[in-house]
């Protein structure tokens, strides 16, 4: 029950928590948690990734890594995003390890459309050593 009200705690945005979010320049945000042990995905290594829709090529637009929280704040700047394909990649084998546990996914590839560029784009991860979900978060 205690691990069920700690992911509540990080799933749950506050008031505060969404002004800060607001003034972030990225339109492009991820949270990562890690839902088998109840507490935030910290240091996972990430790529983001837009798709050439001349040649179908990935190009790579930036890498980061979660902070304590789950979260890479500052992906892409709003002048950056465009409408395309995007591609966030999580290292999640190397996250899994360095927390001493085995994983059957070595990395997770979010693939997400983006058509209005002027929009916020949220994609949460949700993750454990041996599934992974995710969605279109707000």
């Amino acid at each position: 029950m205690k691990r069920l009200q700690h992911l509540k705690a990080h799933i749950t945005v506050s008031a505060d928590e969404t002004a800060m979010a607001a003034s972030l320049p990225s339109p492009l945000t991820t949270h990562v948690l890690n839902t088998a042990q109840g507490i935030p995905g910290a240091n996972m290594s990430l790529d983001l990734h837009r798709q050439d829709p001349s040649s179908s090529v990935w190009i790579l637009l930036t890498t980061g890594r979660t902070n304590a929280d789950g979260r890479c704040p500052g992906l892409i700047s709003t002048e950056h995003l465009v409408a395309g394909v995007y591609k966030l990649r999580f290292e999640t084998e190397a996250y899994w390890k360095e927390l001493g546990e085995t994983s059957f996914y070595p990395y997770v590839e979010v693939v997400f459309k983006i058509r209005e560029p002027s929009q916020k784009f949220h994609i949460p991860l949700l993750l454990s050593p041996f599934s992974y979900s995710t969605y279109r978060g707000s």
